[in-house]
């Protein structure tokens, strides 16, 4: 049993586990230190004030997480939002991935966002299809963006409308501004089908 819900306090201690690997042995994150975990248990908290942070429990353990959070700092970019999803090595290619991704997306359109945006540091099969599949636009790669793990790495930008470009758009809602029974209808809507899909296979 799948459950998709909100990130909790007592989350960041697993979640951090999750994302280890990524900074020590990819290049998936450009980040280079691990941070201590009150720093991103600060961070957590910090996200989750304006944007979702939602974790994936497979039979009580945190399978993977996901979260938006600002592009760009000006103010004519509010409306846009980054996403980002890591996985526990143990649980990819099972499709969570993109049913985080696509209920992000479906509670930033709650708050306003017109725009999302991913980004893939290059080679990545999997991600650039999720990204596809899930109706981005390749915008631009960016040749030797960063270095780590010894080499250079490119990355690939997406991008996808998830909101009225014909008009003013509404001022953006934060997070802990939204109705939560809107996103607990949400996400068990992605529970449900999360789920249904494992016993069908």
């Amino acid at each position: 049993m799948k459950k998709i819900r909100l990130v909790q306090e007592e989350d960041a201690e697993r979640i951090l586990a999750i994302y280890k690997p990524y900074i020590k042995e990819t290049a998936v994150t450009f980040e280079y230190h691990i941070p201590s975990l009150s720093e991103f248990a600060e961070r957590i908290k910090n996200i989750s004030v304006d944007y979702p942070y939602l974790v994936c429990v497979s039979n009580g353990n945190i399978a993977g997480y996901a979260y938006a959070h600002r592009h760009m700092e000006r103010d004519a970019y509010q409306w846009n939002a980054e996403l980002s999803v890591y996985i526990d090595e143990n649980y990819l290619r099972c499709g969570l991935g993109s049913t985080l991704y696509s209920a992000l997306i479906d509670i930033l359109r709650l708050q306003n966002i017109c725009n999302v945006y991913g980004c893939v540091v290059l080679p990545n099969t999997n991600s650039e299809k999720m990204h596809e599949y899930l109706g981005f636009s390749k915008l631009a790669t960016h040749n030797y963006a960063g270095y780590k793990c010894g080499r250079w790495h490119s990355e690939a930008w997406y991008r996808k409308h998830i909101g009225d470009h014909s008009q003013k758009p509404e001022l953006i809602i934060p997070f802990n501004k939204i109705d939560k029974k809107k996103v607990a209808a949400m996400l068990d809507h992605y529970n449900e089908s999360l789920n249904s899909k494992m016993q069908v296979g």
